[in-house]
This record gives structure tokens, C-alpha cells and sequence, in this order.
């Protein structure tokens, strides 16, 4: 710490050197007209004899990452939002006062450079310098070995630091945005409308999950952070727009893990006139189209294994899913009593009244999912479990619903509308018994949505995605904190 404070002395004394010397160490005044891409992009091919017939100048901005002195030159990295310039820096170029000046410039500083194209002796692009500027007086060193920063307390607590040393964290980020903007074109191509619902609720609805609580001080009512859009998106469907999409954060105030966030981002979808079925397709299309642009192939790496997402994909009943990856047959999980002795010999421990829907999750959870590498659609999920599901036509004790797994995950989930207003009232009543029994995960009763069910949803079908998970995924990243920005950390 007492070396870190005369760090921090010693760079807060160059402010008073420049200061006193007329230049201004936060200085606001330089223009950029071009990025080290822009320039590696025009002059990457050029050989050194035709750079030196060009009669040309850039104005580049960044921060000093590295620098090589030779007495009355140097050698810096630059580093901007696009990537790394060389800039040779010389006396006789840029003149004795500017240079005596820039000799106190310090890796981290932010700099302008006014310079023309050239080839180092090594075959290097790089910018010689007539002019380099002080921007922003860095007053904090960067990590002794900035270009290896893995500290992940450090990484995701300083993620300003995170983006300065590591590159390829930066490249998780701008391929997070190329996925969000690739949906949305795609939804949009399909004749889906972007909207936005509110965030706070008055009833916390639209998935089992327990959600964080504020106060409204004016109207003096509690409210909730959205746990889902669900309920609502479902209403713009009652009122006419048959294909609805919204792109934007949900809160759930449960575990933090490397697939958990208290604030996760999520594209839930709905569609008029369609069924699960019909959104298990254009799943497998908009997934596959988007890995295709944004990794240039089917088959993606991720943890050292591969995954090809080249449709169509697995899809298996949870039942079937069990028997296929466990050790118990179809007879035992038609049976509640069987299904509860196979789960025990499993060394699941389960409260005894547990019903049979949950426990068949349960098992699922514990038997089947880990081993769903490979995309795969996992169908007729319990109706006890799916408070908002539509029922099967041939077996109410499923829905049509279907949940995507791809390495060990969930990544989306979607069902068939419960549109039938008397059924949906009933399955709220039941989870309100549920919440009285101890689960805090248990659906609230939403009267005004009971309400809008009354006057007609159409035949729909919805459908969330998980977009943090799927940017895991296309950028083989191992924590969902990896691909949030400012992830939730403890104190």
C-alpha cells in the first residue's frame, strides 16, 4: 500500500509539471478521425516503399499500454476500442519541449497522435508521430502485468480493468452485442413486434421464482421486480398484436452460481395461432442461424468438447429423458410410490408428500440434465410443475411445453398458452395453497390477468430465452459472470 501511495504521488506531481507548463492534463480538445482497425484495415497491405510515397495523416486516440524508450525515441502501444497502433515517437520529430514532456507520460495515461503510416525495420505497421497529446492523466498504475490480469475477484468487481487488460473480454462483450442485435433483426424479419412492459409489478407473476420487493412511496404500496414479462406480454396478445417479443432484464431473488444472476437478461416471445411444437422449430432456426453468424459454423466449440447445432435436434418426453439417461424403467415413473423409492436409491432427499410432478422433476433434474450436452428438447413436463401451461389433450397430467438443454443447461423454455380463464383461476388457487404451505416460489393470483384471459387469448404459444446462457454458449465461456457486464458480487 505504501508503494502504491507514492505511485499515486508521483503521478499526481506530474499533473502540477504539466499544469505548470501549460498543458492541461484532462484536456478535451483533440480530435479523432481514425481507429488502429481503420488504419491496419487501409494500409495492412502496403509495403514499406509505398507507404513512404503516401502523403497522409491520422488523428488517433487511446491509452498507453506499453512503451520502449531509446534515449531520443520511443516506442508505444496504443490501444483503442478497436484493437493495438504502434507509435514511434522521436525528438526530432515531434520537437525538444514536446518530447522532454512526453518522456513523463506514463503507461495508462490516455493520449492523442497526430502521425503518417510507416514500417518498422521488423515489418511492423505504425504511426510516426508529429504530434502526441496528453488526454487524460492516468493517476492509478494498471496491474504490474496488465495483459494477464486473472485475478477474478479483480475481474469482475474492476471490470473497467478487466476491459483495459484483457482482450478477449472485450471480444465476449462485442459478440454479446452482435447475438442481442442478430435476435432482435431476426423477430423483427419474422414479423414479430418489439416492446417493453413494466418492470415493477404489483404481483409478482410469470414464473416460480421468488422475487425482490421495493416500496412505492407515493402510492405506499409494495412492488415487485419482474421476475418475467410473461403476464404482460400475454395481455398485448388478448389485445391484438399476435406476435410480441421484448428483450430486457428480469430479478429474481434467489442464488448467485455461474449460471445464476439476481439480474439475468431474457427475450421471451409469444405467437397467435401456434403451438409448442411450432416454436421448437423456429428455435432450432433462430439459434442456428445466430451461432452461424456469429462463429461461422454449426459446430462450436465449449469446455473442450464440441456442439453441433446443425438442426434438427433431439427431442424426448421427461419420462422418456430418465429412462434413457437413469437406471429406472417407464413403469417405475408412471407409479408416484415408485418413483419416490427409485428417487431415494439416487440419494435424493425429498420431503414424502412431495407430488408426483415435482418428483419426476426432481429426478430430471438430478439423473438427466447434467448429461444433455447436445441440444436437445426435453416435452410433457407435469402440469403441477407448469402453473401456466396449457394441458395435453391426451394426458392432463402434462402440458405442451418443452424446455432446451445444451451442455447440461437450460436455455429456454416455452409451452403452449393456458388460455381457458376457469383453468387458469384453479391452478393460481393451487399455488396459493402451495405459497401458504411454505414455497415462496409459488404463482401470486393476478385478478386483471384472470380478467383479460375472460375476454379471449387466441391459441398461443411463448417462449423465453436465455440470453446470458446463450452467449455462454457462443463464446465458450464457463460463468454466466463472464458475459454480464457488472455481474452481482458480495459485499
Amino acid at each position: 500500500m505504501e508503494e502504491l501511495n507514492e505511485l499515486l504521488q508521483q503521478r499526481r506531481d506530474k499533473i502540477e509539471t504539466f499544469e505548470a507548463a501549460g498543458i492541461n492534463p484532462f484536456a478535451n480538445d483533440f480530435r479523432v478521425d481514425s481507429t488502429a482497425r481503420e488504419i491496419h484495415a487501409a494500409h495492412g497491405g502496403d509495403n514499406k516503399e509505398k507507404l513512404e510515397t503516401l502523403e497522409v495523416n491520422y488523428s488517433v486516440g487511446g491509452r498507453i499500454m506499453a512503451r520502449r524508450d531509446f534515449g531520443k525515441a520511443a516506442f508505444l502501444q496504443l490501444q483503442d476500442g478497436s484493437g493495438v497502433m504502434q507509435i514511434y515517437v522521436a525528438r526530432n520529430q515531434v520537437g525538444e519541449e514536446l518530447f522532454d514532456l512526453f518522456k513523463k507520460f506514463d503507461i495508462g495515461d490516455i493520449v492523442g497522435v497526430v502521425g503518417s503510416p510507416f514500417r518498422t525495420k521488423t515489418d511492423e505497421l505504425s504511426l510516426r508521430a508529429a504530434k502526441i497529446q496528453l488526454l487524460t492523466k492516468s493517476l492509478l498504475p494498471l496491474p504490474e502485468k496488465w495483459h494477464g490480469l486473472t485475478d477474478v475477484e479483480t475481474r469482475y468487481r474492476q471490470r473497467y480493468l478487466d476491459l483495459i487488460a484483457n482482450t478477449d473480454v472485450r471480444e465476449v462483450f462485442r459478440k454479446r452485442s452482435q447475438i442481442v442485435s442478430l435476435i432482435r433483426e431476426y423477430m423483427i424479419d419474422n414479423d414479430y413486434l418489439e416492446v417493453e412492459t413494466p418492470m415493477m409489478h404489483q404481483v409478482a407473476g410469470g414464473a416460480t421464482a421468488k422475487p425482490f420487493v421495493t416500496h412505492h412511496n407515493s402510492l405506499d404500496m409494495d412492488l415487485f421486480l419482474r421476475i418475467a414479462p410473461e403476464l404482460y406480454l400475454k395481455r398485448l396478445v388478448v389485445g391484438g398484436f399476435d406476435r410480441v417479443f421484448e428483450i430486457n432484464r428480469n430479478f429474481r431473488n434467489e442464488g448467485i452460481s455461474i449460471q445464476h444472476n439476481p439480474e439475468f437478461t431474457m427475450m421471451e416471445f409469444y405467437r397467435a395461432y401456434a403451438n409448442y411444437n411450432d416454436l421448437m422449430d423456429f428455435t432450432e432456426e433462430l439459434i442456428s442461424h445466430v451461432a452461424n453468424k456469429v462463429c461461422g459454423s454449426m459446430v462450436i466449440p465449449y469446455g473442450g468438447k464440441e456442439v453441433d447445432l446443425t438442426p434438427p435436434w433431439d427431442r424426448l418426453t421427461l419420462k422418456e429423458s430418465i429412462v434413457k439417461y437413469g437406471t429406472a424403467d417407464m413403469e417405475t415413473l408412471d407409479d408416484r410410490d415408485k418413483s419416490y423409492s427409485y428417487a431415494k436409491s439416487i440419494g435424493l432427499e425429498l420431503d414424502g408428500k412431495i407430488g408426483h410432478g415435482k418428483l419426476l422433476a426432481e429426478i430430471f433434474d438430478e439423473v438427466v440434465e447434467p448429461k444433455l450436452w447436445q441440444p436437445t428438447f426435453i416435452t410433457e413436463y407435469p402440469t403441477e410443475i407448469s402453473p401456466l401451461s396449457r394441458k395435453n389433450d391426451q394426458n392432463p397430467d402434462v402440458v405442451d411445453r418443452f424446455e432446451l438443454f445444451i451442455v447440461g443447461r437450460e436455455l429456454a423454455n416455452a409451452f403452449s398458452e393456458l388460455n381457458n380463464p376457469i383453468d387458469q383461476k384453479e391452478r393460481f388457487m393451487h399455488q396459493l395453497e402451495e405459497k401458504a404451505a411454505g414455497d415462496e416460489e409459488a404463482h401470486e393470483m393476478d385478478e386483471d390477468y384472470i380478467r383479460a384471459l375472460e375476454y379471449g387469448l387466441p391459441p398461443t404459444a411463448g417462449e423465453g430465452i436465455g440470453i446470458d446462457r446463450l452467449v455462454m454458449l457462443l463464446t465458450d465461456s464457463a460463468s454466466i459472470r463472464d458475459v454480464i457486464l457488472f455481474p452481482q458480487l458480495r459485499a
